[in-house]
Parts: structure tokens; sequence; C-alpha cells
């Protein structure tokens, strides 16, 4: 196909690269080679297994910052695809592939969003700097916390961040993703006795004795949210006991279970909350937490204006704040005092067979993001 916009062309070169996690595979040089071609500082930082990215332009404040991934989650069956996953087809004006969506799409907009407007503006005030990495759709534990770990150990500080997940639900600019709930998780194992189920004197079952604790855990209200989180939630995500047999009471049973929690709540104030219930049955258990990301919040002010009156200007639609979905590598930038928000292409594809964007949104995501760098920077 002939006469592609240069947002759609480098998304298409990025997607025809099968960066499946951890592997960038080229991605980012793709990326370098321009950001060099119009004055970026080009650092690679290669941790564990994983190459990252930080790019930057200028030494002034603010420091505008996109962020994003080059890494996507596997193609699934590729026969259940209607195009190669890898292969980028384009029909009726919708681009196919896997990372259309999440997130190469945005990618290649943020790097023609800043070309156009530093032709444009080449004596913009501030700077603009890149985020990216190749672990973000796996473990997330050598890309983007080891490049805030980097810069921090450099004096580097983001001053505002826009991550480009795919936010969106119904139509390009829709809705901006301006924080994200908590994720705790853990794991639950409930020793008993194991023994025969006709003499169940002999033995104790550890699923009888956990039913009643699970059971309270599902029923409590942990708050009700607030103006910016629902309310946080509990759930059991898996229950493994027994030997397979009918006949045999197991000798122990794990369960998982997740926390997702607004800023209402702390993980010491649940981890607390749930171990004195535990404690109160006197069952023998041991339990493991895992912290995938504190909540965080950019409530209104610059960096939310900026990017709604961009959308505005662009699509002519209001744009709606929301905290709904899961986590995002926002959760290692935010704390450290930048403001954070997520905006993308519509998300209703992603990680799915046949992941697709619409052409003109990729353009048009391009122009918002210039619009963003514009009302920033200017």
């Amino acid at each position: 196909m002939t006469n592609l916009s240069t947002t759609v062309q480098l998304a298409k070169d990025l997607i025809n690269i099968d960066s499946v996690t951890p592997d960038d595979k080229g991605c980012q040089e793709l990326m370098i080679k321009r950001l060099e071609n119009i004055g970026f500082e080009i650092n690679r930082l290669r941790f564990g297994e994983v190459d990252n990215l930080w790019a930057k332009r200028g030494d002034a404040t603010p420091l505008f910052v996109f962020a994003g991934h080059t890494d996507v989650v596997p193609s699934g069956p590729t026969e259940q695809w209607n195009t190669p996953p890898f292969e980028t087809t384009i029909k009726e004006g919708v681009l196919y592939g896997r990372g259309a969506a999440d997130m190469k799409g945005s990618l290649a907009a943020m790097v023609t969003a800043c070309e156009h407007f530093i032709e444009n503006n080449p004596a913009h005030k501030g700077a603009i700097g890149f985020l990216i990495t190749s672990d973000e759709e796996g473990p997330a534990v050598d890309g983007t916390v080891k490049v805030i770990e980097y810069l921090q150990e450099n004096n580097e500080h983001i001053d505002m961040c826009l991550v480009g997940e795919p936010s969106c639900t119904k139509q390009l600019g829709d809705t901006i993703k301006n924080g994200r709930r908590g994720s705790l998780g853990a794991k639950l194992v409930v020793h008993g006795i194991q023994g025969h189920v006709a003499y169940p004197h002999l033995a104790k079952n550890p699923i009888h004795e956990i039913a009643p604790a699970l059971a309270e855990l599902s029923s409590i209200e942990w708050d009700k949210g607030n103006e910016f989180f629902p309310p946080t939630s509990f759930q059991i995500s898996n229950i493994n006991a027994g030997t397979g047999a009918t006949n045999v009471i197991p000798g122990d049973v794990e369960v998982l279970f997740n926390f997702r929690f607004s800023t209402e709540l702390t993980q010491e104030k649940i981890t607390s909350r749930v171990e004195t219930l535990l404690d109160a049955y006197k069952f023998d258990y041991t339990l493991e937490w895992v912290l995938s990301g504190h909540p965080f919040l950019t409530s209104k002010g610059e960096l939310v204006e900026a990017a709604q009156k961009g959308i505005t200007d662009i699509t002519g639609i209001k744009t709606e704040l929301s905290t709904s979905g899961g986590t995002s590598d926002g959760r290692f930038i935010a704390p450290t005092g930048s403001q954070v928000i997520e905006l993308g292409p519509l998300n209703a594809t992603i990680h799915k067979v046949n992941e697709c964007v619409r052409t003109q949104d990729l353009d048009d995501l391009s122009l918002i993001y210039e619009k963003i760098l514009e009302n920033i920077l200017l």
C-alpha cells in the first residue's frame, strides 16, 4: 500500500518485528534513528536480558516524557488470525497486527509527534524524554522500574509523563487514565492433616477450615472508593487442594487472591486486617504477599488539562478521566512525584486475536500528542 502517513508506516515497521516479551529485537533501534535525527541524546540501558531506552532532548524544565514498551504478548495460535500477526495488513482503513493497539501504534505516534513539533518549534522550552522498555508485558523487573532507579541515581526528575497505553473505549480520546488502582496479591496455604474421608476424626480438612474465613473476606466492604476510584475489590483467583482421589482428605489447601485497592487504603492496612481475621480462626497457615504496585493518581492539573485540550482540539470531544483497568508502568513513575497519565488508542482488541487499530486514529493520536507538547512546552 502506498501513500501511508509517516505514523502508520512507522507503526507497520514496528509491528512487523516479532518482539514478544522480553525481546525488543530492534524496535528501539528504529526509534533511536528517528530520535537522533531530531536532536535526542540516546542512552541504551540493558538490565538483565531486557533492552531499555532513555532518550532526552534539552536540559531545561519541565521535563515531559513519553513512556511505553516495545514488547508484545504472544500472538497465540496464528491459524486463528485472519492475517499474519507479525505481517501488518491494512483493510478498509484498519491496521491489523500484534501490538497495533498495545502499544506500537502509540510509539509511532509519539515519534512523529516529536518530529513535527521540533520541526516547527526547535527552540521550545523545557525538555522532552522517551522512556521505553521491552519488559512491560512480562515480569516487569528489568524494565521501567530499573530505568527509574537509573534516573534517580543521575538526579533526573520527570515532571510530566504520558504513557501510551491504549486507554480509550469507543472513540479515540474518550478516556484518559489519570491513575490506577494498587494491586496486592497473596498466596495463602492452610495446613491440615491428610487422611481417609471415612475417618475424618483422624484428619483435619483444611478446606473446611478456610471456607468460613474466605466467606468473611469476600463479604467485607473494604472502602467506598472516592471521586476517582471505585471501591476496593477482593477476588479469589485460584483454590487448589487434594490428591485427585475422592476418598482422601487433603493435607493442605492453597488459595490465591488479589486486592485492587484505591487510595483510600494502604498495603499495610490491608495486610493487617487480613492477618487479624485469619488469626481469629486459629488454623495453621502461611501467607505470602506480593505487591505489584501502589495506587496512584494525577488529579486535575497542568498535564491533565493539556491532554484534555489537545483531545478537544483534534477530535472535538470531551474526554473522561478514569482509573479503571489493570496496572501499567505508570506505577513505577508516579511515586517519584511525576504527573502521570495514560493516553492511547482504543483498547477493545488488545491481547486478542486480530488485534487492530484504525489508521486514522494513529494519525489523530500523533496530532493529539503534538498538541499536548505545544500546550506544555510553548
